[in-house]
């Protein structure tokens, strides 16, 4: 077998799989995370797998390409599959937060984090709060499939990103955030032991006081104190999500569009998640510009161009080959970009896709680019 078909990103194989449980893309905003996901689930559940899609993707481009009227929080069913089951949903990451404070807190603690201004924004717009509800859900998900047998493949459309770290990273900056010393410290006060510490903690709240004001860092001591007892669930959970996206049954997906940019956190996602020891499948090159004439270099377009402007004849011809020439360019530069990433890369396996001159926008969209993903 050679190097190349040694390199060949098998994705039938991959979903076919029975072992494959978990299929994650991930990537640089903009690559086409979303389509592969929802492309790759539907052609699960038409090969007889029992699919959930899960999107964070906030353009919401995937229900109305699963013909759904909306996405939320709820896995809904996808008609009109031939085969299997599909079921899709979109990310609610304050419904999420809301959902595992009333499944871990009390109802009297949970109604006062609820109503806490300090965690509606927390809960709505904190950094690094999107990629860890992802995980959540995926818990959430993972868990339900095990009990009840309704999905056998979960696949997850990870967060728009502008660092390949924010995804594998957020869970344990979010419970870093909700257990450290800041908060502790805010929490202190009411604390029998640290009433030791009265004056030091005195001089800090003073400190915070003025930098926040007293009705924020009212709303945020209220929030700890109520908020106490679920820290250690952050942690916790955050710990098995991490240690179920290591396992042999996850497999992760970089999405990358051959531009430089996009290649660069390509690599470097691809790298980190070698680091980490999570199982990398391979990389999506995807929207690699194509032509039906690759024979017709740009610079043999040009020179034909150039001889019917001279002769004064056919000027539409000619800007058809200038634009074939155009295009030539953008062939040639996608595929030497993409060749580097391979040769810096051999050991991981890679499939291209061609672009499309259409988005895509139903299931017969979603099966075209299933076959190219797996052609």
């Amino acid at each position: 077998m050679s190097e190349q078909q040694r390199a060949a990103l098998d994705l039938d194989a991959l979903i076919d799989d029975p072992e494959t449980r978990i299929i994650v893309t991930c990537g640089a905003g903009g690559v086409g995370k979303t389509t592969t996901a929802a492309a790759l689930g539907l052609r699960a559940a038409e090969r007889g797998r029992k699919v959930v899609v899960l999107t964070i993707d906030p353009a919401r481009r995937l229900a109305q390409s699963l013909g759904l009227t909306e996405l939320d929080n709820t896995p809904r069913a996808v008609t009109g599959v031939d085969g299997g089951r599909l079921d899709a949903m979109m990310l609610d990451m304050k419904r999420t937060f809301d959902d595992v404070v009333l499944q871990h807190a009390t109802p009297e603690k949970a109604e006062q984090i609820l109503a806490n201004p300090f965690y509606v924004a927390l809960s709505s717009s904190f950094a690094g709060t999107q990629e860890y509800m992802a995980m959540e859900k995926l818990g959430q998900l993972h868990k339900q499939a095990e009990r009840t047998g309704d999905w056998d493949l979960i696949v997850v459309d990870t967060p728009p990103s502008r660092s390949a770290l924010d995804f594998l990273d957020a869970p344990e900056r979010l419970a870093s955030l909700l257990e450290g010393r800041f908060l502790r410290l805010l929490l202190a006060p009411a604390r029998g032991p640290f009433k030791l510490m009265s004056a030091g903690v005195s001089m800090a709240m003073s400190v915070l006081n003025k930098v926040l004001g007293t009705q924020v860092l009212t709303d945020v001591q209220t929030f700890v104190a109520a908020f106490d007892t679920l820290f250690g669930g952050f942690r916790q959970r955050a710990e098995q999500t991490v240690a179920l996206l290591r396992e042999p049954h996850t497999a992760f997906l970089v999405v990358a569009s051959p531009q430089n940019d996009a290649l660069r956190e390509a690599s470097y996602f691809a790298e980190r998640l070698r680091a980490e020891g999570m199982p990398l499948a391979g990389v999506v090159l995807n929207r690699v510009t194509t032509t039906e004439a690759p024979e017709l270099s740009a610079q043999r377009s040009l020179a034909a161009a150039e001889k019917l402007d001279e002769a004064d004849k056919s000027p539409l011809t000619a800007a058809v080959l200038r634009l074939h020439a155009d295009k030539m360019h953008q062939v040639v530069g996608d595929e030497k970009r993409a060749d580097r990433f391979r040769r810096s890369h051999r050991a991981i396996a890679t499939i291209e896709v061609p672009a499309l001159a259409d988005d895509v926008h139903d299931l017969t969209g979603l099966r075209r680019i299933g076959d190219l993903l797996t052609a």
